[in-house]
């Protein structure tokens, strides 16, 4: 098992930038693809980017590409997400997930989650 804490949430205005992290702790780190997913109040859980246990390759959603970065630190067992450009609709609580299986990055299929960390834009 692996247990997550995110950090790094705040308030920001519009064109600000953001950097959370996620600290791992547990067994066998480098075994987990790691995610970052947000959920803004009255909606659903969206994907926003992950990374392999490598940290070679990337994923992000559309309405993030440009603007954020994932990364990760296989020897500090830290995932870091930098948030550039924000938008208001960046809006939302952040959280960090793992999982040890490939497959689609559906929020169902990572078993593992953080608390959460919030993050406002202002315009």
């Amino acid at each position: 098992q692996v247990q997550l804490v995110e950090s790094g949430g705040g308030l920001v205005q519009a064109g600000a930038s953001l950097r959370l992290s996620c600290a791992a702790s547990g067994r066998s780190f480098s075994t987990y693809i790691m995610a970052w997913f947000r959920q803004a109040p009255g909606k659903e859980r969206e994907f926003v980017a992950n990374i392999d246990r490598s940290g070679i390759t990337t994923k992000n959603a559309d309405s993030v590409k440009g603007r954020f970065a994932i990364s990760r630190d296989n020897v500090k067992n830290t995932v870091n997400l930098q948030m550039n450009s924000l938008k208001p609709e960046d809006s939302a609580t952040y959280y960090c997930a793992a999982k040890a299986r490939g497959g689609p990055d559906s929020a169902e299929l990572y078993p593992y989650w953080g608390q959460g960390t919030p993050v406002t834009v202002s315009s």
